[in-house]
């Protein structure tokens, strides 16, 4: 590839990625601003306000959940700090809803379609390394994974895999591995993990944070 078609093709990507980062920041700014006008409202018109607010916050919430690189974790932060102790459970539920809307858009997803998608991206070898693995039968997909990694690498995507995927959701500065919602992505297309087991390690996976507000307070986070 020469290195101007290079260029645009990491401008591209730039591009979407400061895309994603501005909606991010528009959902912030729109919380502050909606703050601000029903502070101003009467007690039952703020209350109803309030509680109208918090539900399209979630909901964006759970999006930006699952969308890849984006930290969304931070505006269920600022939720949590906004609302206390009494919003944890459902920042709870938007989280775990937000990354399995990803590992199922992932799991469903045509492997062609995510080919293709690499491929506009400028990323010609993932892109027909998926498409190559699109035309091939699940025991021969995971041969071709298997022979493409480190063979110390194997057992945390074969036998340990659910510990592993736990283990990248909560790790700090799991955005440049595509954030919550790109590593659910990777699972669900990599057709590994089963619904089941991955509903239940996702779970408890995200658990720790909103349950420790839930029960000790907003202070925590502190």
């Amino acid at each position: 590839m020469n290195p101007r078609r290079k260029l645009i093709n990491w401008a591209n990507i730039a591009t979407k990625l400061a895309t994603l980062a501005a909606v991010g920041f528009a959902i912030h700014i729109a919380i502050d601003w909606a703050m601000a006008q029903i502070s101003k409202l009467e007690s039952d018109q703020a209350a109803l306000a309030m509680f109208s607010m918090m539900i399209i916050a979630l909901i964006a919430y759970a999006i930006l959940m699952a969308t890849p690189f984006v930290p969304g974790i931070e505006l269920g932060i600022s939720l949590l700090v906004l609302r206390g102790a009494e919003i944890a459970p459902f920042i709870y539920l938007s989280t775990v809803s937000g990354l399995l809307l990803a590992y199922f858009v992932g799991r469903y997803m045509p492997l062609i379609w995510f080919s293709n998608f690499l491929s506009e991206l400028g990323l010609r070898r993932a892109a027909d390394l998926i498409e190559n693995l699109a035309q091939r039968g699940p025991d021969a997909q995971e041969s071709e994974l298997h022979a493409r990694v480190p063979n110390w690498l194997r057992p945390f995507i074969t036998k340990w895999r659910y510990l592993t995927l736990a283990a990248l959701l909560n790790i700090p500065g799991n955005v440049v591995l595509g954030g919550g919602g790109g590593i659910m992505l990777a699972s669900g297309l990599s057709r590994r993990f089963s619904i089941p087991f991955t509903a239940l390690t996702v779970a408890l996976a995200v658990a720790p944070v909103p349950l420790s507000v839930w029960l000790l307070g907003v202070e925590i986070l502190n």
